[in-house]
C-alpha cells in the first residue's frame, strides 16, 4: 500500500521533512524523530527497508507494525522553503506540494503509474524548481514542467494534465496535442472503421 498523503512534519537533521500517512493511519511526532504509527491498528511500526531515491531528495522506507504485522510505504522528503507561486491572476501563494501532487494523481489515476514513479516525478519537479534561480515562479512555469515530466512517465497522463493546464476548449486542441506528441500515440490506438 503506497502512502496517499503527507500530512505531518518534522525536522531531521535540520531538514523539514514530510511524513507520509495513509487513508487510515496518522505520523505522530516525538522528541528528536518521527515515530510513524500503523495504518491499520495505531501501533508502533519499524523500518524493515530504507533506501534513498530520486537522486538522495527522498527517503523511501518499508515500514512493519509490531503488533499486526501489516506493512507499508512511506515517504520523507525535504520542504521546497520560500518558493512564492504566482498565479495567472497576478496573486502569489507559498509553494505547495500536496497542491501539485494533488493534481498529478487526477492525470495518472487509472493509469499504469506506480507509487514510486508518481514520487519520482514529484520530485524532480521540486529539484528543478530548487534550481532556479528566482524565489517567484509562474503558475504556468511549474504546469510546462509537470507536462514535460509526464510525456516521458504517461501520454495518457500528459494529455489529461495538459487538457487542464493549457485549457483544453474544444476537441481540436485534443487531435492538436496529440499531434505533437507524434504518431505512435495515436498509430497504436488507431480504430478500422467497418464497412459493411
Amino acid at each position: 500500500m503506497g502512502v496517499v498523503g503527507t500530512r505531518s512534519r518534522t525536522r531531521c537533521r535540520g531538514f523539514p521533512l514530510h511524513i507520509g500517512w495513509g487513508p487510515r493511519g496518522r505520523v505522530a511526532v516525538r522528541g528528536d524523530g518521527p515515530v510513524v504509527k500503523c495504518l491499520y491498528c495505531q501501533g508502533s511500526t519499524g523500518v524493515v527497508d530504507s533506501r534513498n531515491i530520486d537522486d538522495g531528495a527522498c527517503v523511501r522506507r518499508r515500514r512493519e507494525c509490531e503488533n499486526c504485522g501489516e506493512r507499508f510505504t512511506t515517504y520523507e522528503r525535504s520542504k521546497l522553503h520560500h518558493v512564492e507561486v504566482e498565479k495567472r491572476d497576478g496573486q502569489t501563494e507559498p509553494f505547495r506540494r500536496d497542491k501539485l501532487a494533488a493534481g498529478i494523481r487526477r492525470a495518472v489515476e487509472k493509469r499504469p503509474v506506480d507509487e514510486d514513479e508518481l514520487e519520482a516525478l514529484i520530485g524532480a519537479v521540486e529539484d528543478e524548481l530548487r534550481s532556479r534561480a528566482g524565489r517567484i515562479v509562474e503558475s504556468d512555469t511549474i504546469g510546462e514542467i509537470v507536462c514535460d515530466r509526464l510525456k516521458d512517465v504517461d501520454e495518457v497522463a500528459y494529455l489529461r494534465f495538459a487538457s487542464v493546464y493549457k485549457d483544453f476548449s474544444d476537441g481540436t486542441q485534443f487531435v492538436q496535442e496529440l499531434e505533437q506528441l507524434g504518431p505512435s500515440t495515436h498509430d497504436s490506438n488507431e480504430v478500422t472503421p467497418k464497412h459493411g
